[in-house]
C-alpha cells in the first residue's frame, strides 16, 4: 500500500488488511519441518510465523531497517505537580535524543535500529531538525481544559500518518513508537480508563516516581479529566481533543498508518499503548500488526494491553518510555525470524526422527514430512 491510499481526512483511515493467514499457515508448518521438536521454541515460534504474514513471505526475512521514533510533547498538567521532574525536562531530553545520549539511543543502537525524535508540542525551542510538525508550545491543562483545539487534533494525527509514511517510503520495515513528556502518563492513563471504563485509583502508578502526595495530585487530576473524557468516549477525534495531546494524537496516527501500510510495530509503555489504543479506535483491526514489548511498571499498561489482547514479551519493571521497552525486545523478535529463516528442515539436515512409544526411527521424505519427537535436540 501507498501513501497516495491515505484519506484526505486525517481521522478516517482505511480498512486495515490483516497479516496474511495463508503465509502464516505456511510458515507453522515449516516449523514443524525444523530440526527440533515440535513447539520446543515456545514463544519464538508463534513471533516468527507472525513476521512471516506480516511480511507476507516463509520463511521470513530479518528485520533490516528498523525505525524508532519518539513523539515529544509538554502536557499542561504538568504544571500541577504530577510528576517527580519539572516540565523543562521534556526539551532538554529532546536535545539530548538528538546527540545521541539518551537509552534508547544506546539501545537502539545495539539493536540495529535508527532513532528519529519529534517534537509536536514541547513548551520550548527545539532543534529545527526536529520541529517540522510542531502543533503548538504545549498541550492543555486536561483537569480543566482541553488539551488540543478540533483542528490542532487533526492536524496532529495527520502528522503521525505522514511521519509513518515517510518512514516507510524510505525503507522502515518495522517502527517503534517512542514517548517523552514530563506528566505524559496522566492523559494516557485517562485515555486507557476512558475507553475502558476503569476508575482512576485502579490504574494510576507512580509515572517518573512521585512520591504518596504527587500520587494524590496525579489520582486527583486524572478524576477530573476523565469526567470531561466520558461524554465523548465514543467520538475519538474528540477524546483526543479533549484529553490528549499532540504528542499523543500523533501516535494514534502514526500507529494506524503503519498498520494501514501493512508494515509491523512493536509497542512500547503505557504512552505507546495508550495511542494504540485509540489507534485501533480509528483504524479497526490495526492491533494484528502489533507485538507488545514489554509491560511496564503501570498499572494502566496491564488494563491496556489486556484491552488490546496482547501478551509482552519481556517483564523487565521498565518504565522509562521512549521506546526502550520495545527496542529491548527487538533482537528477540529478530532471534524468532532467524530460527525460522535459517534452522535446516530435517529432510535437509538428514536427521532422522524418531517415535516416542515405540523408538522406532524414520527418516522425513523430501521436506514434507512431520514427525518429530522429545528428544530430538538431546
Amino acid at each position: 500500500m501507498t501513501s497516495e491510499s491515505v484519506s484526505t481526512d486525517p481521522g478516517r483511515f482505511e480498512p486495515v488488511t490483516p497479516p496474511d493467514e495463508g503465509i502464516r499457515a505456511q510458515a507453522e508448518a515449516r516449523q514443524l519441518q525444523l530440526t527440533k521438536p515440535a513447539g520446543s521454541l515456545g514463544r519464538l515460534e508463534t513471533l516468527a510465523c507472525w513476521a512471516a504474514a506480516c511480511q507476507g513471505v516463509c520463511p521470513p526475512a530479518p528485520f533490516a531497517r528498523a525505525r524508532v521514533v519518539v513523539f515529544a510533547g509538554d502536557h499542561g498538567v504538568a504544571r500541577t505537580g504530577v510528576s517527580a521532574y519539572p516540565p523543562e525536562v521534556t526539551a532538554q531530553m529532546v536535545a539530548n535524543f538528538v546527540g545521541g545520549g539518551a537509552a534508547v539511543n544506546a539501545l537502539a543502537n545495539r539493536a540495529g535500529a535508527g532513532v528519529r525524535v519529534v517534537d509536536l508540542s514541547v513548551d520550548g525551542d527545539t532543534d529545527p531538525s526536529v520541529s517540522a510538525f510542531k502543533i503548538r508550545r504545549s498541550s492543555g491543562a486536561i483537569d480543566r481544559e482541553d488539551a488540543l483545539t478540533h483542528e490542532e487534533t487533526l492536524k496532529a494525527i495527520e502528522a503521525g500518518r505522514s511521519i509513518a509514511d515517510s518512514e516507510i517510503d524510505s525503507g522502515a520495515d518495522l517502527l517503534i513508537a517512542g514517548d517523552m513528556g514530563i506528566g505524559n502518563t496522566t492523559p494516557a492513563t485517562v485515555l486507557i480508563a476512558a475507553l475502558t471504563d476503569t476508575e482512576p485509583v485502579a490504574a494510576v502508578g507512580r509515572g517518573t516516581g512521585v512520591d504518596d502526595a504527587g500520587w494524590i495530585r496525579k489520582t486527583a487530576a486524572i478524576r477530573d479529566a476523565l469526567r470531561r473524557a466520558r461524554p465523548v468516549v465514543r467520538d475519538t477525534v474528540a477524546l483526543l481533543r479533549t484529553v490528549s495531546g499532540a504528542d499523543l494524537a500523533a501516535m494514534a496516527g502514526f500507529l494506524a498508518q503503519a498498520s494501514a501500510r501493512r508494515t509491523p510495530v512493536i509497542l512500547d509503555g503505557v504512552v505507546v499503548t495508550a495511542a494504540a489504543m485509540v489507534a485501533e479506535e480509528l483504524a479497526p483491526g490495526a492491533r494484528a500488526w502489533w507485538l507488545a514489548g514489554h509491560r511496564s511498571t503501570e498499572p494502566a499498561h496491564t488494563i491496556a494491553l489486556k484491552h488490546l489482547q496482547l501478551d509482552p514479551l519481556l517483564e523487565l519493571d521498565m518504565r522509562l518510555g521512549e521506546g526502550s521497552g520495545a527496542v529491548t525486545a527487538l533482537p528477540i523478535l529478530q532471534a524468532a525470524v532467524a530460527t525460522l529463516a535459517e534452522m535446516a528442515t530435517f529432510a535437509e539436515a538428514g536427521v532422522s526422527t524418531r517415535d516416542a512409544e515405540d523408538g522406532s526411527e524414520t527418516r522425513t521424505d523430501s521436506g514434507t514430512g512431520t514427525d518429530s519427537a522429545a528428544d530430538t535436540a538431546g
